[in-house]
């Protein structure tokens, strides 16, 4: 038997839920397919959670995947596409954190935004509290230390993926606890650090 039959055989076990059939494709396709997507990245971290990810979603879309091609150039493609996108985000996100956070106007600093300032770094340091060192670290270093992503991650000993959606995460919590006071936070920072 071929290894194109083996991997149909594979493909419909998969479908019907064999996790063993699963366990085989992935032993078989993760190396190769982080070699693939580090040649995009060039980060190997980055592309081991990339690959996971996308082994995560064929597990839980198993049911409904379609391949015309082999798994493989099924999978190749999937990783390339989420390469290019988290390329593209990383981009959006440095970009966006350059012209937001410095080159807004500085504030007046009068009593009432002095006031105002105060008030909002005690509701930023009490949701900041909240959350698990572990999540909020990464945006404390970036925001308050001014280290970049991958400084953060080689501190860090992660991948700059998990910084990002750590500080992915600390944003979400923090828009959440501050929706009252976001635009204003939003120019107090970006004040802070230009």
């Amino acid at each position: 038997m071929d290894s194109f039959s083996i991997e149909k055989i594979l493909v419909e076990k998969l479908k019907g839920g064999d996790k063993s059939a699963f366990s085989s494709l992935f032993t078989a396709y993760y190396s190769d397919l982080v070699m693939f997507a580090t040649t995009f990245l060039k980060d190997l971290d980055s592309s081991e959670e990339i690959v996971q990810d996308v082994f995560l979603k064929l597990w839980e879309d198993r049911e409904v995947i379609i391949v015309t091609t082999t798994l493989k150039s099924f999978l190749l493609k999937l990783i390339q596409n989420r390469c290019l996108d988290w390329l593209r985000h990383a981009k959006v996100i440095n970009t966006h954190y350059e012209s937001v956070l410095c080159n807004l106007p500085l504030l007046e600093c009068d009593t009432e935004n002095y006031i105002l300032r105060s008030e909002i770094e005690k509701i930023v340091k009490k949701a900041l509290d909240k959350i698990p060192d572990e999540i909020a670290e990464p945006f404390k270093l970036n925001r308050y230390e001014g280290l970049k992503y991958r400084e953060i991650a080689e501190k860090m000993n992660v991948s700059n993926r998990t910084v990002e959606v750590r500080v992915g995460k600390v944003l979400q919590i923090l828009r959440d606890e501050l929706k009252d006071y976001l635009i204003t936070l939003l120019i107090l920072i970006a004040n802070l650090f230009c």
